[in-house]
């Protein structure tokens, strides 16, 4: 007996500020891998920003809905994220963390938590989703400082988080040169859908 499987909403943010680098090729190579899911890309550098990440105004805190009242290009890709059953948030490396782009998408996601620090409970409506960290670096160093704060804010939020590291990517655009790369991140994507 087959059973109808809801379908999935992926929503992807693209961090990286090249059109044809390393991350937009594991972008690519991830939405091959998905099936019978609906997928919405959205391009960070790309985006008006009126504030480098969130001024933290707390007016977010005070009203019912999960959103910035800030209006700028962060505030449609937040609402996204509401209904999105899988986040993947996609970054080259930079310094240690990831894009500046992608950094202020995430700071901005401090509206998407509603505290009540009287009784010290927090609601968002992120739980139960899957976060997924696509990432690469031109060596072998510091992805794994990158993962963590990605990590940490799925734990809290109570989201699933898986990732997919790509070390020794070299400069943009020559992870394609990396032998079997690909289908490992078209794999990686396939095991995130549900069996049919």
């Amino acid at each position: 007996m087959k059973y109808n499987i809801p379908m999935k909403n992926i929503l992807i943010i693209n961090g990286s500020p090249k059109k044809n680098g390393n991350t937009a090729k594991l972008i690519s190579w991830f939405r091959e891998g998905i099936k019978g899911a609906r997928i919405e890309a959205v391009n960070a550098a790309d985006l008006k920003f009126k504030v480098a990440g969130c001024n933290s105004c707390r007016v977010c805190q005070k009203i019912k809905e999960y959103k910035c009242v800030i209006r700028d290009g962060a505030g449609p890709v937040l609402n996204k994220m509401t209904d999105a059953d899988v986040i993947v948030m996609a970054t080259p490396l930079y310094f240690y963390g990831p894009s500046a782009q992608l950094k202020v998408i995430l700071d901005r996601m401090f509206c998407l938590f509603k505290w009540d620090n009287k009784t010290d409970v927090f609601s968002t409506p992120l739980k139960g989703k899957t976060l997924v960290l696509l990432a690469s670096a031109y060596e072998d160093i510091g992805l794994d400082t990158l993962a963590e704060p990605f990590r940490l804010t799925a734990d809290y939020a109570g989201m699933k988080f898986k990732k997919l590291l790509v070390r020794n990517a070299g400069e943009s655009g020559e992870i394609g040169t990396l032998k079997g790369i690909k289908s490992k991140i078209v794999k990686f994507s396939r095991s995130l859908m549900p069996a049919s």
